[in-house]
């Protein structure tokens, strides 16, 4: 982390951007509503303006319902308008087929259609999403090819700013997602080489609206065919094996349509299918 305090931190964070987005008139941020990206767009609107920056969400059964939702509360915090746009990697055959470039595929997709559809109707000058420098160095990260062969702009990764640096950056603007957990999206809970379909996207997103219902914080519900495997923070574990909360927990996951539950005791693992496949590659 930056050894600046946050509110230092915040003042030189905006010069820099500001500098990087010299020559930018009008800016279309890829967004998710998530930390990175929520932060990137405040950014960019301290550095260009809010009359110069949009927010592009992409929409698809990827994309959890709740997610949505947030994604638009951020923006309206911040001041921002979202264009949503539709994307269709459920139609290609790579994407289905789930392999360790799935997110490529995705991302390749969103900003073909933001290509396609927005650079010339909105009048953007260049396009930008929230990759960190932290996440810039992860092995399973395939989508920031797809950024790399569209020009996207990484402004974060490329000034260093970590994932801490970030929060701090998100805490310091007050951005009411400064604390929220990393979602990645609902393709990402189907283990690679299983195929991804509406039908179990739609099982996570239910699931995983149910547990939240529930109160429990950051966790994901990986689809393993009939089976659901909860993988839950370290906080929340001792709490969901034991009654009432279990029972709760059992009945909420066999409603979105799974017939078995188990809760791994290993707990929360990011990016564990796709690190998964790649050490036993290198291995």
């Amino acid at each position: 982390m930056s050894p600046l305090d946050p509110t230092d931190l915040l003042e030189v964070t905006t010069r820099s951007i500001a500098d990087l987005l010299r020559g930018v008139d009008r800016l279309g941020v890829a967004f998710s509503g998530g930390v990175d990206s929520s932060v990137l767009l405040a950014l960019a609107v301290r550095a260009l303006g809010p009359s110069q920056v949009i927010a592009v969400l992409g929409v698809s059964a990827s994309l959890a319902a709740r997610e949505r939702d947030d994604a638009h509360a951020v923006a309206r915090f911040i001041g921002v308008p979202v264009i949503e746009v539709v994307t269709r990697e459920g139609e290609d055959p790579a994407y289905r087929a789930n392999g360790v470039d799935r997110c490529f595929h995705c991302k390749d997709e969103l900003f073909s259609r933001i290509d396609d559809e927005l650079v010339v109707a909105q009048r953007l000058t260049a396009v930008a999403y929230g990759e960190n420098a932290d996440d810039a160095r992860r092995i399973d990260r395939p989508g920031a090819r797809a950024a790399v062969e569209h020009r996207v702009l990484r402004p974060l990764a490329e000034l260093g700013l970590t994932k801490t640096d970030v929060r701090a950056l998100a805490r310091a603007m007050r951005l009411p997602c400064a604390e929220k957990p990393a979602a990645p999206c609902l393709a990402s809970r189907i283990p690679h080489f299983e195929p991804v379909t509406p039908e179990k996207l739609r099982q996570i997103d239910r699931a995983e609206a149910a547990l939240a219902d529930l109160g429990l914080g950051e966790f994901r519900v990986r689809h393993h065919g009939d089976l659901a495997r909860i993988e839950l923070a370290p906080a929340d574990l001792a709490a969901a094996t034991t009654e009432p909360l279990r029972g709760e927990v059992e009945s909420a996951v066999l409603e979105a349509g799974f017939s078995q539950v188990t809760i791994d005791l290993a707990g929360l693992q990011s990016g564990r299918f796709t690190l998964s496949v790649l050490q036993e590659r290198r291995g």
